[in-house]
């Protein structure tokens, strides 16, 4: 998909029935599995340096949470301000 197709959205392309047929396909065989492995399978764990290194933290103030995310944690992250 090109950048033009995000301006002009006539040019993204349809997807063909056979490709439709496979997904309805992959979503009925996915809705047979049991919920325990659907939940065990959607999300996965992604390591966030410092975020996870410790059980809990707390702070007295919503002001001293920024400070501390703004002092430690990686911009990429998302916990800087803007």
């Amino acid at each position: 998909m090109s950048i033009d197709s995000f301006a002009n959205p006539d040019a993204i392309s349809r997807p063909s029935a056979l490709d439709v047929r496979a997904w309805e396909i992959e979503f009925a065989a996915a809705a047979r599995r049991p919920l325990e492995q659907r939940m065990k399978y959607a999300f996965i764990h992604t390591y966030k340096p410092v975020l996870d290194d410790a059980p809990f933290r707390s702070f007295a103030t919503m002001r001293d949470y920024r400070e501390w995310c703004q002092a430690h944690l990686p911009d990429w992250l998302g916990y800087g301000t803007v």
